[in-house]
């Protein structure tokens, strides 16, 4: 009985994680934001010429080289913090989760297959960026690959732990909505946007370096110069995630 209650939870969890990958696929905007914007971004960079040149303050790196990592950073960004929040406040806000306690759906079956859905949508959207910034752009790819690969698996984790809390944070879609752009722009900043890491003042870049998103930045800039991301910075994502989930964990709720 218990191999058979396991086999229909696992059916019906793959069942819901195809039906929010085809209502994901059905949001031309969320897809627009998520997958292209960044790498459109890069691409518009990439058409400045002063960007191809290699420059000193930069370690001879050219300014389009740290803008690759900032664009991998961005789908993470809109993905975790304002794409997710808003379907799960919003199936909140219409009952749909208190409806599921009536299925063998549970709410939580739900919430995991956002976060996978959310989350691959923003890993492809990072892959995306880095092919066309060595395609296009002859950006370098990681020189330290599998040290880049756990910076990025970790930053995607506190980007949906994020995204969780402004969830439990909001009931209704407005304030999923306002919540979630109030943490955007602070978290574009600290990726480096407007002002690339390497480029800030020292008391700044330290200060930036105990954001999610700032150490994230850090930890791929040195993953993709051929260095192992330092473990502070990858400490400093460890410890957003634990402390992200934990008040996601304490906050959310279905009804």
């Amino acid at each position: 009985m218990s191999a058979m209650s396991a086999t229909s939870t696992s059916v019906v969890n793959t069942a819901v994680l195809k039906t929010e990958f085809r209502l994901l696929r059905r949001e031309p905007g969320a897809l627009f934001w998520i997958l292209l914007f960044p790498t459109l971004l890069l691409v518009i960079l990439g058409a400045i010429p002063a960007f191809h040149d290699h420059e000193p303050g930069l370690g001879g790196l050219r300014t389009i080289d740290v803008y690759v990592p900032v664009a991998v950073l961005l789908g993470l960004i809109v993905g975790g913090i304002q794409a997710m929040p808003q379907t799960l406040t919003a199936y909140r806000e219409h009952g749909v989760l208190r409806r599921m306690s009536t299925t063998p759906v549970r709410p939580a079956a739900l919430l995991s297959a956002q976060m996978l859905v959310y989350g691959g949508a923003a890993l492809t959207s990072s892959l995306l960026a880095l092919a066309v910034g060595r395609l296009a752009f002859d950006v370098r790819l990681p020189q330290q690959p599998f040290g880049y690969a756990a910076a990025l698996l970790l930053t995607v984790l506190v980007a949906l732990a994020l995204g969780a809390v402004i969830s439990a944070l909001s009931r209704t879609t407005k304030i999923a909505g306002a919540i979630g752009s109030a943490v955007f722009f602070p978290a574009m900043f600290c990726a480096g946007v407007w002002l690339p890491v390497q480029t800030m003042p020292d008391v700044l870049a330290e200060a930036v370096g105990y954001t999610p998103f700032g150490a994230a930045s850090e930890a791929l800039n040195q993953a993709a110069a051929g260095d192992w991301p330092g473990w502070d910075h990858l400490g400093v994502l460890v410890a957003w995630t634990v402390l992200l989930t934990a008040g996601a964990s304490r906050w959310f709720r279905w009804e």
